[in-house]
């Protein structure tokens, strides 16, 4: 598990899958991996080789259309509903309430007290 509080895992949100792949294929010798979401939609796993280094998902109906194309953050913490509880009492916003993907983590989306989003992230033991 990554260290409390570092930066884990990024992810582009975009309108365009297919071209943010053709694009980061090319300029980083990303390949692309599969993985169902809910809602039959689909989250690209870039990686280089074997390791995995970030995410492609479509936004649409995930956030606002009006939302351009970004990088989304993950940082990594101890214990998502514990940090979600400290963050709410700091003055933070709860997007999205804790919730596991499977083989994966335990993630939340939320907002800092500046209003800037970001996700939280404690991932599963192997």
């Amino acid at each position: 598990m990554a260290p409390h509080g570092k930066f884990y895992w990024n992810e582009l949100m975009t309108d365009d899958v297919d071209k943010a792949k053709a694009f980061y294929g090319a300029v980083f010798g990303w390949t692309f991996a599969e993985m169902p979401m809910e809602g039959d939609r689909l989250y690209y796993v870039a990686m280089i080789g074997e390791e995995p280094v970030a995410g492609l998902m479509d936004k649409t109906d995930i956030v606002p259309s009006h939302v351009p194309p970004h990088w989304f953050s993950y940082v990594s913490v101890d214990d998502v509903d514990a940090r979600v509880a400290l963050l709410e009492a700091r003055g933070g916003q709860v997007v999205r309430a804790p919730f596991d993907i499977e083989g994966v983590g335990r993630i939340a989306i939320v907002a800092d007290a500046t209003g800037a989003p970001l996700g939280l992230m404690t991932a599963f033991e192997d």
